[in-house]
């Protein structure tokens, strides 16, 4: 390594010697590989599964490595960082930049771990502040809503409206359900369609639930109406086996022994919506599949079912991302609040025996309104 003035080469020296003091010191060497190198071999060497890993691949090669693949590790300042920040938010969501500086927070931590770099530029570095994620009520649809867009979908993807909003299921699990997956009362969530499912050289048309290891499965309560709509399907459309299942939302025609898709089950739910008249202030459709999980959460919490109980039955892997989302839905916990505020804080009866009176009583603000008058 060369300087370009013996005062920075003596700096470099002084600072050197002081991180080996410290047990900090990095071969400044091994920190000359170029992000994109490292990055690429960082993905390579990480156990994730296969959605997650393309998911990974995807932001690495069209959002970080155009800016900052060409630096080298330790050419990384926290500067940089913070305009990368900035730039990914005039693309994408507060909560997705999270995520996505997450990853990159992750990449060189094992840098600093491998004793490439001696500190982290992503430590420190400010976000994007995000919401609460709590689901708005205008948002949900109602009853009705779910009615008109089972039946604008058309008789075949009917089913799969009811699945995901009557059992909680997302579209990729709704689509995947098969015969196997029911049981007395319940529904056993497996597996779900996996993003190449509609190609005809998909080797795995499914794989396994979101967040979850391979085999791992949830039940889910099955009500009586959603097991008449599964007759009557099965009934008119029978089921298509696919591998070692028999499927009932198998594409059908030139497309037989391919599956549907988040991405080619859209533009169905799109028309359904658009067809059913469900449209926002700027007459884009007003619903999509995953307000039918909130019409599922929010039914479901407004009859007293636990939050917990719901929380398990979404699949969420913890509890807080439900009461994130759906906590301020729990209408009776709303009342209680209430009612526990007003017998702890409200002004006493005035029919209530002196005796049984609190010895220092909250003064009401008509009380004290007089009060305020005096002065």
């Amino acid at each position: 390594m060369s300087f370009p003035k013996k005062s920075q080469a003596r700096q470099f020296a002084t600072q050197a010697e002081h991180h080996k003091h410290q047990g900090l010191f990095v071969e400044p060497k091994r920190g000359a590989v170029t992000v994109r190198a490292y990055a690429e071999d960082w993905l390579e060497r990480q156990l994730v599964g296969g959605s997650t890993y393309r998911n990974y691949e995807s932001f690495l090669r069209i959002h970080l490595l155009p800016q900052l693949g060409h630096k080298t590790l330790a050419g990384v300042e926290r500067a940089d960082i913070e305009r990368f920040v900035v730039a990914l938010g005039t693309r994408l969501a507060a909560s997705t930049v999270h995520d996505r500086v997450t990853l990159v927070r992750n990449l060189f931590k094992t840098a600093v771990e491998e004793r490439r770099i001696a500190y982290s530029p992503v430590d420190g570095t400010k976000l994007p502040r995000v919401g609460t994620g709590a689901v708005d009520e205008d948002a949900i649809p109602s009853r009705e809503e779910v009615d008109l867009i089972a039946w604008h979908i058309g008789p075949y993807y009917r089913l799969s409206v009811y699945l995901q909003a009557g059992a909680g299921l997302r579209v990729s699990e709704a689509l995947a359900f098969a015969t196997q997956c029911r049981r007395a009362g319940a529904i056993r969530v497996r597996e779900q369609v996996s993003w190449t499912a509609h190609r005809a050289d998909c080797r795995d048309r499914f794989g396994p639930l979101k967040h979850r290891i391979p085999g791992a499965y949830r039940d889910v309560p099955l009500p009586a109406f959603l097991e008449e709509e599964i007759d009557v399907h099965l009934r008119r459309w029978g089921v298509t086996p696919v591998g070692d299942r028999d499927v009932i939302c198998a594409r059908r025609g030139a497309a037989a022994g391919t599956m549907p898709t988040a991405t080619t089950y859209g533009p169905h739910f799109r028309r359904a919506v658009w067809a059913a008249g469900l449209l926002g202030r700027d007459r884009a459709p007003k619903y999509t599949p995953r307000t039918l999980l909130h019409f599922f959460a929010s039914t479901a919490l407004a009859h007293g079912v636990p939050l917990h109980e719901v929380s398990r039955w979404l699949g969420h892997t913890s509890i807080k991302t439900t009461v994130d989302s759906y906590g301020h839905l729990v209408p009776a916990a709303w009342e209680r609040c209430r009612q526990t505020l007003q017998q702890t804080l409200g002004p006493a009866p005035a029919d209530r025996p002196a005796a049984e009176r609190p010895a220092v009583a909250h003064r009401s603000a008509r009380a004290l309104d007089g009060d305020f008058g005096e002065h």
